[in-house]
């Protein structure tokens, strides 16, 4: 019975206030669709950099017959005993994992590949145009200054490529993407608790003749706010769900389609999804409940 009656009081709550109700079940909805997002960019982030850690590498560029640099300019290309020395200096560093030397046709083949989307690049460049090359494996790529020093500016040798440069420019893009979203998603939050706020002090106040009779039959704080809390509760999950239906279609249509534009899997599991849904929907419970019952301990003290 009395479960009944907290039931039935959560309801008429929530359509007494229909209106406001539905702006809190919005306002929670895009503010956790935001911090779900957030989370998905960072868990991308994460994958992709798990994935790229451990094929970092530096890429020694040979000096050729029409290399533009000052030094190949100056010494020519490289010859076999500058391509051997450097090869045994650079498989002799602390901070190099392995070194694998690439031909001029080995890299042209392999540029093929890699660019066979771009049908115009490819058709633009030449055999020959890619130098032969010593691609370095790091131990740590954090160290990568340390090998590039010890080979820069080497007769031979034309430039040195830093995988990571680039890397961490594109990370640097998702980063500020993730915390822009959840900057934005938190200043949401903030927005929807005051709203939390005000809907359950206009619900108590709508219902002040109730409340009051509950007290005088004895009727205890927790059992008079309950309904008020569930209403929040409600609204809470209700977001969620809405929610997570955000992000799902966010994955779908978002990142796995920026996936497809890549030749390498990096794509977020679905357990790593269902963990931001399930932290979205218990945020969204929580943040409601927990502003309804400081509410309540200002505007329903017994």
């Amino acid at each position: 019975m009395r479960a009944q009656f907290v039931l039935s009081e959560t309801w008429i709550g929530l359509r007494r206030n229909l209106t406001m109700t539905i702006a809190v079940i919005t306002t929670v909805a895009i503010s956790l669709a935001l911090f779900g997002g957030g989370l998905l960019i960072n868990q991308q982030v994460s994958t992709m950099r798990q994935f790229w850690d451990s094929r970092i590498s530096l890429t020694v560029y040979m000096c050729t017959e029409t290399s533009p640099s000052a030094t190949c300019q100056e010494n020519g290309a490289s010859t076999e005993e500058e391509r051997a020395q450097i090869q045994a200096d650079l498989e002799s560093l602390s901070e190099v994992q392995g070194v694998e030397y690439v031909n001029a046709a080995e890299a042209w083949a392999d540029f093929q590949e890699r660019f066979s989307n771009n049908t115009a690049l490819v058709e633009a460049t030449q055999e020959g145009d890619i130098p032969d090359n010593f691609r370095v494996q790091l131990v740590d790529p954090s160290q990568h200054a340390t090998v590039t020093d010890s080979v820069e500016g080497r007769p031979g040798v034309d430039t040195v490529s830093n995988d990571q440069a680039v890397l961490e420019q594109f990370f640097g893009l998702l980063d500020g993407l993730k915390w822009a979203a959840l900057v934005v998603s938190f200043v949401q939050l903030a927005a929807a608790a005051l709203l939390i706020g005000n809907t359950i002090r206009l619900s108590a106040y709508s219902r002040r003749r109730e409340t009051g009779i509950m007290r005088l039959v004895g009727a205890s704080n927790f059992y008079i706010q309950l309904p008020f809390l569930l209403e929040g509760a409600v609204a809470g999950l209700l977001g969620g769900v809405i929610a997570s239906g955000f992000i799902v279609a966010a994955r779908v249509f978002l990142l796995d389609r920026i996936q497809s534009w890549f030749q390498f899997d990096v794509t977020l599991t679905t357990g790593a999804v269902a963990s931001v849904i399930g932290v979205s929907l218990i945020l969204g419970v929580l943040l409601c409940t927990i502003t309804s019952f400081l509410t309540l301990r200002r505007y329903l003290r017994v």
